[in-house]
């Protein structure tokens, strides 16, 4: 059966261009997208601003409670469906989709403690003689409407991180899910709706035209632009915003490990292989440089050879798989030229470096590759590993420490003044110890510096940015404490 997917939209979409969908496993035809055209637009952006401005329309505090309570139990009883969902349109092996769904309902969950917890504060008057006899306090208020563009890679829980935060701070959010996944946020969407969010609220739209998505992001209707997706995209984008527009982007990086000459090889290895591996290497944080002491560094690799040989690549849909397909054929012909011209410019090829199917690539170890290679320098977003080695901890700082790409790193290490010295030095967002760089919980501040991002991701903190401080001043000869 193929899926048909609408917007979500009161706007009424005249003639809507049909894009296709396919499983990144074998291709077949999942489903029909409907897409917006250009004169939508206007009236999108239209139900959008009216739906904030508007104050018959407002969505009280108690009510947002009530959906994002009810979309919770609606979405932890359709777990199943949406895990298989998952699976089926982004090749995420069905026992991380299942991971992700659950991820999704606890940030559901987080959403609506944020909303809960939310508050303004007081600010000291009586300090001086200019504010005697005041009181002043500020209360949070909503910036306004939103637009969100996400990424395949996350399908559930990267729409949950843009569109229930919005929810939650009284935001009107108007959300353009990947064209490879668009199933998915549809169907949440649908449930977000039947929760009781109106539909003026929340506008799901489906867009196959860089005109449109420049439209949008441009408008003076929008107040906060939320970003998920490639540097090059996302930095163009920001450029196009108007002023006073706040934003927020996720793009990619190189994520770095260094190994201690301490470290437990057998213990962390299991660690490794996941952070590399994961989703076939399609995670922004995803482990692309190991770079380990030279008295470890040929038995980690014997290790890691024999490890990544017993790595299961097949159907997304069988719970056994371990990694899945790249998200597209094109997206394997990349890792592949990437790879042979890394190890066509002296890298060691230890395990894989070849096309496996048409959808599918090796999980792939390289020793080696030289620092001014493309596999170095740039975000791979496939199942490749490098392994460097090191002398020096300074030198393994520096080789971790990128150019361009700032997001998380880690240190494995029994030594708390390595570990230190590298908190202190590594150029990262977030420094783990003893953990892979692509470990992350929802509550915690995710989001990388230089070119890879601006502000801070996590329930919290998206919520947090979707909130402005109004301030009160009180004058009164009463006021005298």
């Amino acid at each position: 059966m193929i899926r048909k997917i609408k917007n979500i939209t009161p706007a009424i979409i005249t003639k809507p261009k049909l894009s296709s969908v396919h499983s990144p496993w074998n291709l077949k035809k999942i489903a029909n997208v409907e897409c917006i055209n250009k004169k939508d637009a206007n009236t999108i952006l239209n139900i959008a601003s009216k739906m904030f401005t508007d104050e018959s329309e407002y969505l009280d505090k108690i009510s947002r409670l009530k959906i994002l309570k009810k979309s919770k139990n609606l979405l932890s009883k359709r777990s199943k469906d949406f895990a298989k969902l998952i699976a089926l349109e982004g090749g995420k092996p069905l026992k991380d989709a299942i991971v992700e769904v659950k991820r999704a309902i606890n940030g559901l969950e987080l959403c609506a403690e944020a909303l809960k917890n939310s508050h303004g504060r007081e600010i000291p008057m009586s300090l001086s003689t200019s504010s005697l006899n005041k009181m002043a306090f500020t209360r949070k208020f909503p910036v306004g409407p939103v637009l969100a563009i996400s990424a395949f890679n996350h399908p559930l829980n990267l729409i949950i991180h843009q569109v229930c935060p919005a929810v939650a701070a009284g935001c009107p959010i108007i959300i353009k899910p990947a064209l490879d996944t668009p199933a998915t946020c549809y169907e949440f969407i649908k449930l977000l709706m039947e929760a009781g969010l109106p539909k003026e609220f929340c506008q799901m739209i489906n867009i196959d035209n860089h005109a449109i998505t420049h439209k949008l992001v441009s408008d003076p209707r929008i107040s906060f632009f939320s970003f998920i997706g490639s540097a090059r995209v996302g930095w163009k984008l920001k450029s196009m915003l108007s002023p006073g527009t706040k934003c927020a982007m996720e793009h990619g990086g190189v994520g770095s490990v260094i190994i201690d000459k301490g470290a437990n090889l057998k213990k962390i290895l299991p660690s490794i292989l996941r952070g590399a591996f994961y989703h076939a290497g399609q995670v922004c944080v995803s482990i692309q440089k190991v770079i380990i002491h030279k008295d470890l560094v040929d038995q980690f690799t014997s290790m890691l050879r024999d490890s990544v040989k017993k790595v299961k690549i097949g159907d997304p849909r069988d719970i056994n798989t371990d990694v899945g397909p790249l998200i597209r054929p094109s997206e394997v012909t990349r890792v592949d030229k990437v790879v042979k011209r890394a190890i066509k410019d002296g890298a060691e090829l230890i395990c894989g470096g070849a096309i496996k199917s048409k959808t599918t690539y090796e999980c792939t170890v390289l020793k080696d590759p030289k620092e001014t290679s493309e596999i170095s320098k740039c975000e791979i977003f496939g199942p490749v590993l490098s392994i460097y080695s090191y002398s020096l901890i300074d030198d393994a700082i520096s080789m971790a420490n990128h150019k361009e790409y700032s997001f998380q790193s880690s240190i494995y290490t029994k030594n708390i003044d390595v570990a230190m010295l590298c908190f202190e030095r590594l150029e990262a967002k977030s420094v783990f110890v003893n953990e892979q760089t692509a470990f992350r919980v929802d509550w915690m501040p995710f989001g990388g510096i230089k070119n890879s991002g601006e502000g801070v991701g996590g329930i919290e903190y998206s919520f947090s940015d979707l909130l402005y401080d109004k301030l009160m001043v009180i004058d009164s000869k009463n006021i005298t404490l």
